[in-house]
Protein backbone atom coordinates (compact mmCIF):
# COMPACT_ATOMS: atom_id res chain seq x y z
CA UNK A 1 0.00 0.00 0.00
CA UNK A 2 1.04 3.47 -1.08
CA UNK A 3 1.63 5.96 1.78
CA UNK A 4 -1.07 8.32 0.25
CA UNK A 5 -3.27 5.48 0.61
CA UNK A 6 -2.10 4.51 4.15
CA UNK A 7 -2.94 8.01 4.75
CA UNK A 8 -6.69 7.76 3.28
CA UNK A 9 -7.44 4.64 5.65
CA UNK A 10 -5.74 6.07 8.64
CA UNK A 11 -5.68 9.59 8.87
CA UNK A 12 -9.40 10.17 7.88
CA UNK A 13 -11.07 8.11 10.53
CA UNK A 14 -8.76 9.99 12.92
CA UNK A 15 -10.61 13.48 11.43
CA UNK A 16 -13.80 11.80 12.18
CA UNK A 17 -13.10 11.05 15.60
CA UNK A 18 -11.98 14.44 16.28
CA UNK A 19 -15.07 15.98 14.53
CA UNK A 20 -17.28 13.53 16.88
CA UNK A 21 -15.45 14.38 20.16
CA UNK A 22 -15.74 18.32 19.28
CA UNK A 23 -20.00 17.87 18.99
CA UNK A 24 -21.56 18.97 22.18
CA UNK A 25 -23.75 15.92 22.22
CA UNK A 26 -21.17 13.22 21.99
CA UNK A 27 -17.74 13.95 23.32
CA UNK A 28 -17.61 11.32 25.62
CA UNK A 29 -17.68 9.01 23.27
CA UNK A 30 -15.93 10.86 21.22
CA UNK A 31 -13.03 11.02 23.25
CA UNK A 32 -13.08 7.08 23.79
CA UNK A 33 -13.27 6.59 20.78
CA UNK A 34 -10.04 8.79 19.39
CA UNK A 35 -8.60 7.03 22.17
CA UNK A 36 -9.03 3.64 21.06
CA UNK A 37 -7.27 4.65 17.91
CA UNK A 38 -4.72 5.43 19.40
CA UNK A 39 -4.59 2.46 21.61
CA UNK A 40 -5.59 0.38 18.51
CA UNK A 41 -3.51 -3.39 18.44
CA UNK A 42 -0.70 -2.72 16.54
CA UNK A 43 -0.01 -4.65 12.73
CA UNK A 44 3.33 -6.28 14.03
CA UNK A 45 3.74 -8.50 17.00
CA UNK A 46 6.70 -7.05 18.43
CA UNK A 47 5.71 -3.30 17.62
CA UNK A 48 5.50 -1.35 20.67
CA UNK A 49 1.82 -0.60 22.34
CA UNK A 50 0.73 2.69 21.02
CA UNK A 51 3.36 2.28 17.90
CA UNK A 52 0.40 3.42 15.51
CA UNK A 53 -0.19 6.91 17.41
CA UNK A 54 -0.16 9.81 15.56
CA UNK A 55 2.45 11.46 18.10
CA UNK A 56 5.82 11.04 19.48
CA UNK A 57 4.98 11.55 23.10
CA UNK A 58 1.87 9.07 22.61
CA UNK A 59 4.39 6.46 21.19
CA UNK A 60 6.89 6.74 24.02
CA UNK A 61 4.11 6.79 26.60
CA UNK A 62 4.10 3.08 27.33
CA UNK A 63 7.90 3.13 28.00
CA UNK A 64 7.96 5.74 30.02
CA UNK A 65 4.43 4.39 32.37
CA UNK A 66 6.25 0.90 32.64
CA UNK A 67 9.89 2.44 33.50
CA UNK A 68 8.11 4.69 36.31
CA UNK A 69 6.52 1.26 37.49
CA UNK A 70 9.58 -0.66 37.85
CA UNK A 71 12.24 1.94 39.10
CA UNK A 72 9.42 2.42 41.97
CA UNK A 73 8.16 -1.76 42.11
CA UNK A 74 11.90 -2.72 42.10
CA UNK A 75 12.80 -0.69 45.28
CA UNK A 76 9.41 -1.06 46.96
CA UNK A 77 9.49 -4.66 46.75
CA UNK A 78 12.84 -6.00 48.09
CA UNK A 79 12.20 -3.58 51.27
CA UNK A 80 8.29 -4.78 51.73
CA UNK A 81 9.87 -8.69 51.16
CA UNK A 82 12.58 -7.78 53.66
CA UNK A 83 11.26 -6.15 56.27
CA UNK A 84 7.37 -6.54 56.59
CA UNK A 85 7.55 -10.76 55.65
CA UNK A 86 11.15 -11.27 56.56
CA UNK A 87 12.95 -12.34 53.97
CA UNK A 88 16.54 -12.78 53.49
CA UNK A 89 18.71 -10.15 51.61
CA UNK A 90 19.69 -12.22 48.87
CA UNK A 91 16.02 -13.48 48.21
CA UNK A 92 14.21 -10.23 48.53
CA UNK A 93 16.82 -8.73 45.40
CA UNK A 94 16.53 -11.50 43.84
CA UNK A 95 12.55 -11.82 43.89
CA UNK A 96 12.50 -8.08 43.61
CA UNK A 97 14.31 -8.07 39.96
CA UNK A 98 11.81 -10.92 38.62
CA UNK A 99 9.00 -9.39 39.26
CA UNK A 100 9.65 -6.00 38.13
CA UNK A 101 12.34 -6.20 35.66
CA UNK A 102 10.46 -8.27 33.36
CA UNK A 103 7.87 -5.49 32.95
CA UNK A 104 9.74 -3.45 30.30
CA UNK A 105 9.01 -6.37 27.94
CA UNK A 106 5.75 -5.78 28.30
CA UNK A 107 5.47 -2.91 26.37
CA UNK A 108 6.43 -5.51 22.67
CA UNK A 109 5.85 -8.63 24.24
CA UNK A 110 3.61 -8.80 27.05
CA UNK A 111 3.08 -12.50 26.51
CA UNK A 112 6.31 -13.28 26.81
CA UNK A 113 6.35 -10.82 30.32
CA UNK A 114 3.16 -12.57 31.38
CA UNK A 115 5.21 -15.96 31.98
CA UNK A 116 8.24 -14.53 33.50
CA UNK A 117 6.48 -12.62 36.07
CA UNK A 118 3.98 -15.19 36.77
CA UNK A 119 6.60 -17.84 37.30
CA UNK A 120 8.52 -14.93 39.54
CA UNK A 121 5.55 -14.54 41.83
CA UNK A 122 4.66 -18.33 42.09
CA UNK A 123 8.30 -18.55 43.03
CA UNK A 124 8.21 -15.84 45.47
CA UNK A 125 4.18 -17.21 47.02
CA UNK A 126 6.39 -20.64 47.97
CA UNK A 127 9.29 -18.85 49.49
CA UNK A 128 6.72 -16.71 51.71
CA UNK A 129 5.27 -19.94 52.82
CA UNK A 130 8.15 -20.08 55.16
CA UNK A 131 9.13 -16.87 56.13
CA UNK A 132 9.19 -15.40 59.51
CA UNK A 133 6.30 -12.28 59.60
CA UNK A 134 4.01 -14.09 56.75
CA UNK A 135 1.38 -14.36 59.54
CA UNK A 136 -1.27 -10.98 59.01
CA UNK A 137 0.28 -10.12 55.20
CA UNK A 138 -0.80 -10.85 51.82
CA UNK A 139 -0.29 -14.01 50.25
CA UNK A 140 0.17 -15.54 47.89
CA UNK A 141 0.48 -12.39 45.81
CA UNK A 142 2.18 -9.39 47.40
CA UNK A 143 0.54 -5.82 47.35
CA UNK A 144 3.52 -5.17 44.79
CA UNK A 145 2.70 -8.23 42.87
CA UNK A 146 -0.63 -7.21 42.75
CA UNK A 147 0.08 -4.24 41.32
CA UNK A 148 2.88 -5.07 38.82
CA UNK A 149 0.48 -7.43 37.57
CA UNK A 150 -2.64 -5.55 36.88
CA UNK A 151 0.19 -3.19 34.85
CA UNK A 152 1.06 -7.15 33.02
CA UNK A 153 -3.19 -7.55 32.31
CA UNK A 154 -3.58 -3.54 30.86
CA UNK A 155 -0.68 -4.15 28.48
CA UNK A 156 -1.95 -7.53 27.36
CA UNK A 157 -5.45 -6.49 26.95
CA UNK A 158 -4.45 -3.85 24.70
CA UNK A 159 -2.69 -6.68 22.07
CA UNK A 160 -3.77 -9.74 22.65
CA UNK A 161 -6.70 -11.61 21.16
CA UNK A 162 -9.82 -12.69 23.39
CA UNK A 163 -9.44 -16.41 23.08
CA UNK A 164 -5.81 -15.66 24.63
CA UNK A 165 -7.25 -12.81 27.29
CA UNK A 166 -9.59 -15.56 28.44
CA UNK A 167 -6.72 -18.51 28.80
CA UNK A 168 -4.65 -15.75 30.76
CA UNK A 169 -7.20 -14.95 32.99
CA UNK A 170 -7.77 -19.09 33.83
CA UNK A 171 -4.83 -19.25 34.13
CA UNK A 172 -3.67 -16.93 36.89
CA UNK A 173 -6.95 -18.22 38.83
CA UNK A 174 -5.98 -21.57 38.61
CA UNK A 175 -2.48 -20.99 39.60
CA UNK A 176 -3.60 -18.75 43.00
CA UNK A 177 -6.43 -22.09 43.66
CA UNK A 178 -3.31 -24.18 43.65
CA UNK A 179 -1.19 -22.28 45.96
CA UNK A 180 -4.03 -21.53 48.00
CA UNK A 181 -3.86 -25.58 49.13
CA UNK A 182 -0.55 -24.55 51.02
CA UNK A 183 -1.52 -20.88 53.08
CA UNK A 184 0.21 -20.47 55.78
CA UNK A 185 -1.50 -20.14 58.95
CA UNK A 186 -2.58 -16.40 59.76
CA UNK A 187 -2.13 -14.86 55.93
CA UNK A 188 -4.20 -13.28 53.99
CA UNK A 189 -5.36 -14.85 50.76
CA UNK A 190 -4.88 -12.47 47.77
CA UNK A 191 -5.76 -15.16 45.00
CA UNK A 192 -9.26 -14.50 44.47
CA UNK A 193 -8.30 -10.80 44.86
CA UNK A 194 -6.13 -10.72 41.97
CA UNK A 195 -8.48 -13.16 40.00
CA UNK A 196 -11.06 -10.39 39.91
CA UNK A 197 -9.00 -7.42 39.71
CA UNK A 198 -7.58 -9.07 36.78
CA UNK A 199 -10.01 -9.93 35.34
CA UNK A 200 -11.53 -5.93 35.37
CA UNK A 201 -8.72 -4.87 34.01
CA UNK A 202 -8.46 -7.32 31.06
CA UNK A 203 -12.23 -6.51 30.02
CA UNK A 204 -11.54 -2.96 29.95
CA UNK A 205 -8.40 -2.70 28.24
CA UNK A 206 -9.86 -5.28 25.50
CA UNK A 207 -12.92 -3.71 25.31
CA UNK A 208 -11.18 -0.91 24.98
CA UNK A 209 -8.76 -1.98 22.26
CA UNK A 210 -11.77 -4.06 20.33
CA UNK A 211 -13.29 -0.56 20.17
CA UNK A 212 -9.92 1.03 17.78
CA UNK A 213 -10.43 -2.50 15.56
CA UNK A 214 -13.88 -1.57 15.07
CA UNK A 215 -12.79 1.77 13.99
CA UNK A 216 -10.40 0.70 11.96
CA UNK A 217 -12.58 -1.74 10.04
CA UNK A 218 -14.91 1.27 9.62
CA UNK A 219 -12.10 3.54 8.03
CA UNK A 220 -11.55 0.37 5.92
CA UNK A 221 -15.01 -0.13 4.84
CA UNK A 222 -15.64 3.80 4.17
CA UNK A 223 -12.22 3.44 1.97
CA UNK A 224 -14.03 0.60 0.06
CA UNK A 225 -16.74 2.50 -0.53
CA UNK A 226 -15.16 5.43 -1.72
CA UNK A 227 -13.16 2.87 -4.43
CA UNK A 228 -16.94 1.61 -5.55
CA UNK A 229 -18.04 5.16 -5.58
CA UNK A 230 -15.31 6.14 -7.90
CA UNK A 231 -15.57 2.58 -9.97
CA UNK A 232 -19.26 3.95 -10.17
CA UNK A 233 -18.18 7.32 -11.59
CA UNK A 234 -16.31 6.05 -14.06
CA UNK A 235 -18.38 3.44 -15.43
CA UNK A 236 -21.14 6.67 -15.63
CA UNK A 237 -18.30 8.91 -17.52
CA UNK A 238 -17.90 5.75 -19.73
CA UNK A 239 -21.63 5.41 -20.37
CA UNK A 240 -21.62 9.31 -21.10
CA UNK A 241 -18.65 9.30 -23.84
CA UNK A 242 -20.14 6.21 -25.20
CA UNK A 243 -23.53 8.12 -25.72
CA UNK A 244 -21.52 11.05 -27.44
CA UNK A 245 -19.38 8.55 -29.88
CA UNK A 246 -22.52 7.38 -30.85
CA UNK A 247 -24.17 11.14 -31.35
CA UNK A 248 -21.71 12.44 -32.68
CA UNK A 249 -19.97 9.74 -34.68
CA UNK A 250 -22.41 7.06 -36.19
CA UNK A 251 -24.59 9.05 -37.32
CA UNK A 252 -22.46 10.58 -39.43
CA UNK A 253 -20.98 7.25 -40.84
CA UNK A 254 -24.63 5.78 -41.34
CA UNK A 255 -25.11 8.88 -44.18
CA UNK A 256 -21.43 8.17 -45.26
CA UNK A 257 -22.58 4.40 -45.79
CA UNK A 258 -26.11 5.23 -47.16
CA UNK A 259 -24.95 7.51 -49.47
CA UNK A 260 -22.34 5.64 -50.87
CA UNK A 261 -24.77 2.50 -51.28
CA UNK A 262 -27.45 4.70 -53.07
CA UNK A 263 -25.08 6.74 -54.81
CA UNK A 264 -25.14 4.65 -58.21
CA UNK A 265 -29.00 5.07 -57.94
CA UNK A 266 -29.16 8.10 -57.46
CA UNK A 267 -26.51 8.82 -60.29
CA UNK A 268 -27.63 6.99 -63.43
CA UNK A 269 -24.84 6.31 -66.15
CA UNK A 270 -21.87 6.41 -63.29
CA UNK A 271 -18.71 5.20 -64.73
CA UNK A 272 -18.01 1.84 -63.26
CA UNK A 273 -15.00 2.67 -61.45
CA UNK A 274 -16.65 5.30 -59.92
CA UNK A 275 -19.10 3.35 -58.52
CA UNK A 276 -16.16 0.48 -57.48
CA UNK A 277 -15.27 3.83 -55.19
CA UNK A 278 -18.05 4.45 -53.78
CA UNK A 279 -18.83 0.38 -52.98
CA UNK A 280 -14.87 0.66 -51.13
CA UNK A 281 -15.99 4.05 -49.27
CA UNK A 282 -19.27 1.65 -47.95
CA UNK A 283 -17.35 -1.04 -47.29
CA UNK A 284 -14.69 1.18 -44.50
CA UNK A 285 -17.64 2.97 -43.03
CA UNK A 286 -18.99 -0.25 -42.21
CA UNK A 287 -16.86 -1.57 -40.84
CA UNK A 288 -15.80 1.36 -39.02
CA UNK A 289 -18.94 1.36 -37.58
CA UNK A 290 -18.35 -2.58 -36.16
CA UNK A 291 -15.38 -1.64 -34.76
CA UNK A 292 -17.27 1.91 -32.87
CA UNK A 293 -20.22 -0.67 -32.19
CA UNK A 294 -17.59 -3.08 -29.99
CA UNK A 295 -16.14 0.17 -28.06
CA UNK A 296 -19.05 1.26 -27.58
CA UNK A 297 -20.18 -1.92 -25.67
CA UNK A 298 -16.72 -1.94 -23.88
CA UNK A 299 -17.65 1.55 -22.31
CA UNK A 300 -20.68 1.48 -21.93
CA UNK A 301 -20.90 -2.55 -20.41
CA UNK A 302 -20.30 -2.88 -16.52
CA UNK A 303 -21.26 -7.02 -16.27
CA UNK A 304 -22.63 -9.20 -19.21
CA UNK A 305 -22.37 -6.28 -22.13
CA UNK A 306 -18.78 -5.91 -21.49
CA UNK A 307 -17.95 -9.22 -21.35
CA UNK A 308 -19.96 -9.72 -24.56
CA UNK A 309 -17.80 -6.85 -26.67
CA UNK A 310 -14.48 -7.99 -25.49
CA UNK A 311 -15.46 -11.40 -26.66
CA UNK A 312 -15.51 -10.03 -30.04
CA UNK A 313 -13.42 -10.87 -33.06
CA UNK A 314 -10.21 -8.30 -32.46
CA UNK A 315 -8.24 -7.75 -35.93
CA UNK A 316 -4.57 -9.17 -36.32
CA UNK A 317 -1.78 -9.41 -38.68
CA UNK A 318 -4.25 -11.68 -41.34
CA UNK A 319 -6.07 -8.64 -41.92
CA UNK A 320 -3.71 -6.50 -43.01
CA UNK A 321 -3.63 -7.34 -46.51
CA UNK A 322 -7.40 -5.77 -46.31
CA UNK A 323 -6.39 -2.85 -44.48
CA UNK A 324 -3.58 -2.16 -47.23
CA UNK A 325 -6.44 -2.55 -49.94
CA UNK A 326 -8.75 -0.26 -48.56
CA UNK A 327 -5.87 1.88 -48.20
CA UNK A 328 -4.98 1.51 -51.38
CA UNK A 329 -8.50 2.28 -52.91
CA UNK A 330 -8.56 5.33 -50.87
CA UNK A 331 -5.76 6.76 -53.12
CA UNK A 332 -2.48 6.07 -50.97
CA UNK A 333 -0.19 3.51 -52.75
CA UNK A 334 0.85 0.53 -50.28
CA UNK A 335 3.42 -2.22 -50.60
CA UNK A 336 2.78 -5.01 -47.98
CA UNK A 337 5.32 -7.11 -47.71
CA UNK A 338 4.03 -9.88 -44.73
CA UNK A 339 5.91 -12.87 -43.63
CA UNK A 340 4.19 -16.73 -44.10
CA UNK A 341 2.91 -17.49 -40.85
CA UNK A 342 3.18 -14.48 -38.82
CA UNK A 343 -0.06 -14.29 -37.87
CA UNK A 344 -0.05 -17.80 -36.31
CA UNK A 345 3.23 -17.02 -34.61
CA UNK A 346 2.07 -13.54 -32.63
CA UNK A 347 -0.06 -13.96 -29.27
CA UNK A 348 -2.92 -12.44 -29.24
CA UNK A 349 -1.82 -9.27 -27.73
CA UNK A 350 1.13 -8.67 -30.23
CA UNK A 351 -1.45 -9.75 -32.93
CA UNK A 352 -4.06 -7.10 -31.81
CA UNK A 353 -0.76 -4.40 -31.35
CA UNK A 354 0.91 -5.05 -34.72
CA UNK A 355 -2.17 -4.36 -36.56
CA UNK A 356 -3.14 -1.24 -34.76
CA UNK A 357 -0.01 0.13 -34.92
CA UNK A 358 -0.07 -0.46 -38.78
CA UNK A 359 -3.64 0.95 -38.98
CA UNK A 360 -2.07 4.21 -36.92
CA UNK A 361 0.80 4.34 -39.06
CA UNK A 362 -1.27 3.87 -42.32
CA UNK A 363 -4.16 6.65 -40.99
CA UNK A 364 -1.21 9.42 -40.21
CA UNK A 365 0.27 8.52 -44.14
CA UNK A 366 -2.99 9.73 -44.96
CA UNK A 367 -3.86 12.60 -43.34
CA UNK A 368 -0.48 13.86 -43.27
CA UNK A 369 1.19 12.58 -46.34
CA UNK A 370 -1.09 11.55 -48.87
CA UNK A 371 -0.12 10.23 -52.16
CA UNK A 372 3.15 9.15 -50.79
CA UNK A 373 4.49 5.72 -51.57
CA UNK A 374 4.67 3.75 -48.52
CA UNK A 375 5.57 0.39 -47.67
CA UNK A 376 4.50 -2.02 -44.71
CA UNK A 377 6.72 -5.17 -43.74
CA UNK A 378 6.05 -7.72 -41.14
CA UNK A 379 8.37 -9.97 -40.26
CA UNK A 380 9.27 -12.61 -37.57
CA UNK A 381 12.36 -14.20 -36.06
CA UNK A 382 12.73 -16.38 -33.13
CA UNK A 383 11.42 -14.62 -30.32
CA UNK A 384 9.74 -11.33 -31.67
CA UNK A 385 7.56 -9.51 -34.50
CA UNK A 386 9.06 -6.76 -36.37
CA UNK A 387 6.39 -4.18 -37.52
CA UNK A 388 7.85 -1.47 -40.13
CA UNK A 389 6.19 1.15 -41.83
CA UNK A 390 8.11 3.76 -43.89
CA UNK A 391 6.53 6.27 -46.27
CA UNK A 392 8.38 8.82 -48.58
CA UNK A 393 7.43 12.77 -49.29
CA UNK A 394 3.70 13.96 -49.86
CA UNK A 395 3.52 14.54 -53.81
CA UNK A 396 4.65 18.04 -54.25
CA UNK A 397 0.96 18.71 -55.69
CA UNK A 398 -0.75 17.42 -52.78
CA UNK A 399 -1.32 18.86 -49.45
CA UNK A 400 -1.73 17.38 -46.53
CA UNK A 401 -5.54 16.87 -45.08
CA UNK A 402 -4.17 18.30 -41.84
CA UNK A 403 -2.23 20.14 -41.01
CA UNK A 404 -1.30 19.78 -37.49
CA UNK A 405 -2.67 16.62 -34.98
CA UNK A 406 -2.99 16.12 -31.26
CA UNK A 407 -0.38 13.27 -31.57
CA UNK A 408 -2.69 10.80 -29.72
CA UNK A 409 -1.37 8.15 -32.17
CA UNK A 410 1.77 8.18 -31.31
CA UNK A 411 0.95 8.03 -27.82
CA UNK A 412 -1.27 5.09 -28.46
CA UNK A 413 1.13 3.38 -29.97
CA UNK A 414 4.06 3.69 -27.60
CA UNK A 415 1.98 2.46 -24.99
CA UNK A 416 0.32 -0.59 -26.97
CA UNK A 417 4.24 -1.73 -27.34
CA UNK A 418 4.78 -0.55 -23.87
CA UNK A 419 2.59 -2.97 -22.37
CA UNK A 420 4.01 -6.25 -24.84
CA UNK A 421 7.08 -5.61 -23.52
CA UNK A 422 8.89 -4.34 -27.07
CA UNK A 423 10.37 -0.94 -28.38
CA UNK A 424 8.61 1.93 -30.60
CA UNK A 425 11.18 4.06 -32.75
CA UNK A 426 9.44 6.70 -34.70
CA UNK A 427 11.02 9.40 -36.47
CA UNK A 428 10.93 11.48 -39.87
CA UNK A 429 13.63 10.84 -42.81
CA UNK A 430 16.52 12.59 -44.27
CA UNK A 431 14.49 12.48 -47.71
CA UNK A 432 11.21 14.05 -45.98
CA UNK A 433 9.12 10.84 -45.11
CA UNK A 434 8.29 9.01 -42.03
CA UNK A 435 9.33 5.96 -40.18
CA UNK A 436 7.64 3.90 -37.86
CA UNK A 437 9.32 0.94 -36.30
CA UNK A 438 8.04 -1.40 -33.59
CA UNK A 439 9.54 -4.83 -32.34
CA UNK A 440 6.88 -6.52 -30.45
CA UNK A 441 8.43 -9.91 -28.32
CA UNK A 442 6.36 -12.98 -28.68
CA UNK A 443 6.71 -13.94 -25.31
CA UNK A 444 4.62 -10.58 -24.67
CA UNK A 445 2.56 -10.05 -21.05
CA UNK A 446 -1.24 -10.69 -20.75
CA UNK A 447 -2.62 -7.21 -20.90
CA UNK A 448 -6.03 -6.01 -22.24
CA UNK A 449 -4.86 -4.31 -25.63
CA UNK A 450 -8.46 -3.68 -26.92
Amino acid sequence: MSDKARFRLVGRPRARVRAAASSPGSRVPGALAQLAVVLRTPARAAQPLFGQAPKTWQRMLPFAVVGVFVVTLLPVTIAVLTNDYGLSGGWSGALGVAQTVPLLLAVTRPLHAWGVVLLADTIGAALLIHADRVAAHAWPWTPMAIVGYLLLMACLGLRESIRTLVGVWLATGAVGAVLGFFQPAGSMNTAALLFVLGGVMLALTGALRGLGDAQQRIAEQESISEAERARRTLLEERARIARELHDVVAHHMSVITVQADSAPYRLPGMPEPVQEEFAAIAASARESLGEMRRLLTVLRGDGTERAEGEKAPQPGIDRLQQLVEATVRAGQPVELSLETGAAEAAPPAVDLSAYRIVQEALANVVRHAPGASTRVSVTVDEDEVLVLVVNGPARDAVVALESSGTGHGLVGMRERVRLTGGTLDTGPLPDGGFRVAARLPLNAPNKDLS
